[in-house]
């Protein structure tokens, strides 16, 4: 699940808007034609596509249904597009950019996309962290949370019996496994430009902090400064890999893998790539560690919309998502694709999977980036390009600096 700034495309969206939006009524021979859009995953996303809408279609002689897949660097510029000309898709899968067409009364609500016994069946935390003033326009499809990956090797030669909880066990720890040398580290912690703002909203989460409140960003606040106090004692004490500022996420994940790194947090699909890189590694998952231990972890997903485009496609909107998620349709696109569900039902389909536990289990405890909100973008690039400065800078000038962009972006 690929996060990317979105605020060119809003802002156009928020230009242009769908007035006079195409009077086509999507009849074609009787039946009813859908444009759907989706964001290609891997290898496995077209040929999954395909298939249901054969089988939807097997169902349903009424609607047909018209698959476009794009990557994820392709997405934006082909939906700015599709907006400009006045075509936009009647189904689009997208991260929160995609609710956020709300903003320009393009979107149909959420229950007016699914059954009521769709939407009781999804995780209300992530119907929740896209609202858009309280209403919901987007319906999860993919789901994911932070979790704290660690070598069972490296924890018995440092003598832990067990994972941390709180970030002062996450800090012996570490100390231990670093102390055993060999360039082996205690805790790999990834501030550069990839996914900086990751990192950072996992630790200051579990201090309490939020990055919005009343519609503006709050990045300089007490909850957020102890978090990158602890971080950056972390760096100080010489636990983490080398130049933390300058490392990424994924170079950062290998060396976990190859099994030079303690503890790191990651998602579900690193579990297919250990098996894959390191069937030897010995692994396991915990919840992530928090300033006192209360469960709390970053969440992502991402997002069904349906453009509201004065047509009479409503009815085969829904018709065509409920079938998505009945359970082994749902279940399989997951499976596929090695994220969790965001349906109850699929969850529990999940559970199955140990290696999946952990993630599930945290669903209901899961915070999530103000995604919706236009000055997020910005943002979250400040938090890339800034906040490894932590390690050479005090935290409340980093902070203040941050701070300073979001306002900017918001003003």
């Amino acid at each position: 699940m690929r996060r990317v700034i979105y605020a060119v495309a809003v802002a156009t969206v928020a230009a242009l808007g769908l007035a006079g939006c195409g009077s086509d009524s999507g009849d074609s021979g009787g039946s009813t034609e859908l444009e759907l859009l989706v964001p290609i995953y891997g290898d496995k996303t077209k040929p999954y596509w395909e298939d249901l809408v054969k089988a939807f279609e097997a169902e349903n002689s009424d609607v047909k249904v018209k698959l476009e897949t794009q990557s994820w660097d392709d997405i934006y510029t082909v939906m700015t597009t599709k907006v400009q000309n006045n075509k936009p898709p009647d189904i689009l899968e997208l991260d929160a950019a995609g609710p956020a067409y709300a903003s320009d009364d393009l979107l149909y609500k959420a229950d007016e996309i699914v059954s009521p016994e769709t939407m009781k069946d999804i995780e209300p935390s992530f119907i929740d962290s896209a609202k858009i003033d309280g209403q919901a326009y987007g319906v999860p499809t993919v789901a994911s949370t932070r979790a704290l990956f660690y070598n069972e090797d490296l924890f018995a030669q440092a003598g832990i019996t067990a994972p941390p909880k709180t970030w002062d066990e996450l800090l012996a720890a570490a100390k231990k496994i670093s102390a055993l040398g060999g360039g082996v580290y205690g805790y790999g912690m990834p501030l550069g430009s990839e996914e900086a703002q990751a990192e950072t909203s996992i630790f200051a989460y579990g201090a309490g902090a939020s990055w919005e409140a009343d519609g503006k960003m709050t990045i300089d606040t007490p909850e957020a400064a102890e978090a990158l106090t602890f971080m950056k004692s972390m760096i100080d004490q010489k636990v983490t890999q080398p130049d933390p500022g300058a490392t990424d996420r994924t170079p950062l994940l290998d060396v976990f893998i190859q099994g030079k790194i303690g503890m790191i947090q990651g998602l579900p699909p690193i579990v297919g790539q250990i098996k894959e890189k390191n069937p030897d590694l010995k692994w396991a998952i915990a919840p992530s560690p928090t300033k006192d231990g209360s469960p709390s972890t970053l969440g992502v997903a991402d997002y069904f919309v349906g453009f509201n485009k004065d047509e009479d496609k409503q009815d085969a909107i829904k018709k065509f998502l409920d079938f998505f998620y009945q359970q082994d349709n749902y279940v399989k696109f997951n499976q596929n694709e090695g994220f969790i569900p965001a349906t109850k039902s699929g969850a529990e389909a999940a559970a199955a999977n140990p290696d999946l536990k952990t993630f599930i289990e945290s669903l209901p405890d899961a915070k999530f980036y103000p995604a919706t909100n236009p000055a997020w973008g910005d943002t979250s690039g400040a938090f890339k390009s800034l906040v490894g400065q932590v390690q050479t800078k005090p935290v409340d000038d980093v902070l203040k600096e941050i701070q300073a962009k979001a306002d900017e972006a918001g003003s």
